[in-house]
């Protein structure tokens, strides 16, 4: 278990009012980075370890229990138990197991063993055939290894595993996504943060409020730390109290600024996210809403693209798969500008019946959060 005495994780503005009511955890990236690094710690020193140290994305470093570390001549094993906090996640208590062992070449081969899923379609931004650890946790795994070894001089093959790891998938969507045999290695801050409670969906209704309360206007609503990052380069001009982790709830922040007389909202999503909302789901937590890949043919055919391409997009195994094909058939700004279209009258609409006149500006951006790729809608400042 990690230890949280010195370290208070750089939470979201919309997180600020709850932080002592829900505990916040930590992703399967990072438990993964620590167990890289206790292992190839053991491996250099041939001395097992009780703690490691391990750097999150933002920089700042947090400090992990190694449950057990297992040591031979040639290879060291090291395990760390994740604690998920407060958030319903299924990885709970998951035992996040690292193998290292010297290889021949320089640099860092990763691989990902028992309970770690393999990926077999595409859409995921992952190689097809390879283990399903996403960039961010490769990049902190990479990181905490280097910091135990001089990867530029030696070689080090870490192989990532998760016992149970394919029982828990069974409860994910994963098998849909083509993710078979474990668990995704996941993660893009290195904490969990429990989306799916009431007290969040209280703390972004304070965050609105507490906007409106200053005066502004103007709500910016975003999926997550990337899309706000985005957004606030985007929209420079609006100050920071203007934007809002909405998580999965988009109907209850706009309830909630319909309340407050707001008039203008901007939404900054991904693909996945907005084909939710465009097709009329303002809950998108994973779990109670899935993607429409009908609704993306039908924009696909609408916007100009062949039947076959259509055919392709519906059935596409993610929205992200569907806006590479879009990409790729040099549809994707003019497919975007469509889907976030119909967000915006979504979104409009739900606020009308909820007693409020409110113009919606809907931005798509890339996976990255950074770089915008559609736009519909207009801001009057």
């Amino acid at each position: 278990m990690a230890d949280r005495t010195p370290y208070e994780p750089d939470l979201p503005r919309t997180m600020k009012v709850r932080q002592k009511a829900l505990r916040t955890g930590w992703t399967t990236g990072t438990c993964a980075s620590a167990a890289a690094k206790a292992a190839t710690e053991a491996l250099v020193s041939q001395r097992a370890r009780d703690v490691v140290e391990v750097a999150l994305p933002s920089g700042r470093r947090v400090t992990f229990a190694v449950d057990s570390c297992l040591i031979r001549a040639d290879r060291a094993e090291a395990v760390v138990i994740k604690d998920a906090g407060d958030d319903p996640d299924v990885t709970h208590g998951a035992r996040l197991t690292a193998t290292a062992c010297w290889r021949d070449e320089p640099g860092i081969e990763l691989d990902g063993g028992i309970g770690v899923g393999v990926v077999t379609k595409p859409g995921l931004g992952l190689e097809l055939g390879g283990p399903a650890i996403n960039p961010v946790p490769r990049k902190m795994i990479e990181q905490a290894v280097g910091e135990s070894v001089d990867l530029k001089a030696r070689g080090v093959r870490v192989v990532i595993s998760v016992p149970d790891g394919e029982t828990m998938a069974r409860k994910t969507t994963n098998k849909r996504l083509g993710i078979l045999g474990g668990i995704s290695i996941l993660g893009t801050t290195g904490i969990v943060r429990p989306f799916s409670t009431a007290s969040w969906r209280a703390s972004v209704e304070q965050a609105v409020a507490v906007m409106a309360a200053q005066g502004e206007k103007t709500l910016v609503l975003c999926t997550g730390g990337r899309t706000e990052k985005g957004a606030m380069r985007l929209l420079p001009q609006l100050p920071a109290v203007c934007f809002v982790e909405v998580g999965d709830f988009t109907g209850a922040a706009l309830r909630k600024a319909v309340e407050h007389g707001i008039t203008q909202v901007v939404f900054v999503g991904m693909a996945g996210k907005l084909t939710k909302l465009a097709s009329g789901v303002l809950m998108t937590h994973y779990t109670r809403s899935k993607v429409d890949t009908a609704l993306l043919a039908e924009i696909t055919l609408t916007m100009g693209g062949s039947g076959e391409l259509a055919g392709q997009v519906a059935e596409a195994n993610t929205a992200r798969h569907a806006y590479e094909l879009w990409e790729a058939a040099g549809l994707l700004g003019r497919a975007g500008r469509e889907l976030c279209r119909r967000v915006a009258v979504v979104l409009e609409q739900f606020a009308a019946e909820a007693g409020g006149d409110i113009a919606a500006q809907v931005v798509l951006v890339d996976f990255t959060g950074q770089r915008m790729i559609a736009m519909y809608g207009r801001l009057s400042r």
